[in-house]
């Protein structure tokens, strides 16, 4: 991995399975099956990430997925690495086309409305079901934060990843 290029999570191991080294995987993608379309993984142990070779991955049912890594091959080896976060780098990502961006793209962006207010940065995003929505928490000791609703062109009026802002259409009530 380039030293400039940040790891994107994209889940973790949730527990080991089984008696020749499989790992349960915890996927933050949606849908969930596509974290075995991402390769290579990361694996952070030892507070740093390391490449890991995948042997084999499996899908049982509609919620258990399931990874074998090359060279562990038992459930004492696989413990080490239960909780260890698994990323990607940016570049197994497909390109997305003008106005579409990944989460882990809007996640730090500085939020103005249309009055130039700064409404906050932006911590998270939740799925809903409806339509996800951006959590804004303001800088400083408020715990107070703002959820708008992640609609292109209704909300979010503008996106500027080079400038890290975005420019929503949010009335702020003081």
């Amino acid at each position: 991995m380039q030293e400039n290029e940040n790891p994107i999570i994209v889940g973790r191991i949730g527990g080991v399975y089984g008696v020749r080294g499989w790992l349960k995987i915890e996927s933050y993608t949606r849908p969930k099956e596509n974290i075995f379309t991402y390769f290579p993984w990361l694996i952070h142990v030892n507070s740093s990430w390391k490449e890991v070779d995948i042997e084999e991955t499996q899908q049982r049912g509609s919620a258990r997925l399931l990874v074998k890594m090359t060279g562990i091959d038992t459930p004492e080896e696989a413990r080490e690495y239960v909780h260890c976060e698994l990323a990607v780098t940016q570049a197994v990502f497909p390109a997305l086309n003008e106005g579409e961006y990944y989460w882990h793209d809007l996640i730090g962006l500085v939020v103005f409305n249309q009055d130039e207010i700064n409404i906050g940065e932006i911590k998270d995003i939740v799925e809903t079901g409806a339509n996800d929505v951006l959590v804004i928490k303001k800088s400083g000791g408020n715990k107070a934060k703002t959820l708008i609703p992640l609609v292109m062109d209704v909300y979010i009026k503008q996106v500027d990843l080079i400038a890290k802002t975005m420019h929503v259409e949010w009335l702020i009530e003081e």
